[in-house]
């Protein structure tokens, strides 16, 4: 858990995210249940300190009365994400390492991912496992899946790609294979329409300071239509949403560890992939992206999934996915900089905005939002092959 995950492209909107039928995980190791455990008395205000002395005290009573022992001085950062959820190190008494999550409430709530998390591992994915939680207060204690993220790893041994990527890709069809209907919130098309208005609202609106026209808005809801279309009539699977180099951990065994799951909802087979392989913070060269593609689409349909039979319509519903999960970044961005002050993703932007470019030129019914792209960045005309 070495870098932070990207949370915030999952779950701000996540509201009813979490299993709807699905089973508990992970009792309290202090109570045996998932009541809160009193915080410690502290002669501070300073909301800070306070959260500190709870999850000190948290940590004491369960280290007290159950397995593993923790070492309470070795406490430290391991990371933090885009939503209020942070992440600590402890040393066990056993010589392992674990993780404390700290979701504060109202904000944050622990239980989709403790449920996500019993209903991945049943189905033999690599997940955290919840070995102690206090539901009221925000805390978990998890197993430690190490510091090597996908992308740390590809930054400093890009040749090793080709091996991670079919391990992920493996893990991916594990997990739609044993997708069933009822369990996770459907990823609708509200839901998605919800995830596309964020890019007028946040990155036209906010970080362009452009003011769209009643004809350009016009012309962006058709393009927001017609990507729906495709969307909702894919297959429906278990995704993860955010499915990529950030969130996927280099293990020895059971290669990826996976990270960042509590936003699973029940939705179209390729969204996954697409935040896999066209990756907001990691680019690689189309022809690779191509044959990972294909290699998913081929084990995919080994395993039974109900994917299309010919490539071209798969590619397609693809491209028509990453376009919707794009511009859906390119809002978030432009809102974790302009409301919340992380202006480090802004850097992020032009890889994003290229992935956009460059699938809006190459089908006739996505030229108008070139177009407007066009007219709105001040840049001259994109031309490519169209279909």
């Amino acid at each position: 858990m070495s870098n932070p995950p990207s949370t915030e492209l999952s779950t701000e909107l996540s509201t009813e995210s979490g299993i709807k039928s699905g089973a508990k995980a992970g009792t309290s190791l202090a109570t045996g249940t998932s009541a809160g455990t009193p915080a410690a008395t502290v002669a501070t205000t300073d909301p800070e300190s306070t959260r500190m002395a709870a999850i000190h005290a948290w940590i004491n009573t369960i280290s007290a009365t159950g397995t593993p022992g923790l070492d309470l001085t070795s406490l430290r950062a391991a990371s933090a994400d885009a939503s209020f959820r942070r992440y600590f190190r402890i040393d066990g008494m056993d010589g392992q390492t674990y993780i404390v999550m700290d979701a504060p409430q109202p904000a944050e709530d622990v239980r989709p991912f403790i449920e996500i998390a019993h209903l991945f591992g049943q189905i033999n994915l690599t997940v955290p496992q919840v070995l102690a939680q206090d539901v009221e207060q925000g805390f978990l204690l998890l197993t430690d899946l190490g510091t090597s993220t996908y992308f740390d790893v590809l930054n400093a041994q890009p040749e090793r790609a080709h091996d991670l990527y079919m391990d992920a890709i493996a893990s991916l069809v594990q997990l739609q294979s044993h997708s069933q209907t009822d369990v996770l919130p459907e990823y609708d098309r509200a839901f998605l329409l919800r995830e596309l208005m964020i890019f007028p609202e946040w990155f036209v609106s906010r970080h362009l300071g452009a003011t769209l026209s009643a004809e350009q808005s016009a012309s962006l809801n058709q393009v927001f239509d017609a990507l729906l279309a495709n969307i909702v009539a894919q297959p429906q699977v278990y995704v993860h949403r955010d499915y990529h180099s950030r969130n996927l951990m280099l293990l020895d065994q059971g290669n990826p560890g996976i990270l960042d799951f509590q936003g699973a909802l029940y939705g179209p087979l390729t969204y996954d992939l697409v935040s896999l392989l066209r990756d907001a913070y990691l680019v690689w060269n189309e022809d690779k992206v191509l044959d990972w593609a294909i290699r998913y689409w081929e084990q995919a349909r080994r395993a039974g999934l109900p994917i299309s039979p010919e490539f071209d319509h798969f590619y397609r519903d693809f491209e028509f996915m990453g376009l919707q999960r794009h511009l859906k970044i390119l809002g978030i961005f432009a809102r974790l900089a302009h409301r919340d002050g992380k202006e480090n993703y802004l850097k992020d932007i032009p890889l994003v905005m290229a992935y956009v470019r460059k699938t809006a030129q190459r089908y006739n019914i996505l030229i108008p939002l070139l177009r407007l792209l066009d007219v709105l960045e001040d840049t001259a005309p994109v031309v490519g092959f169209t279909f």
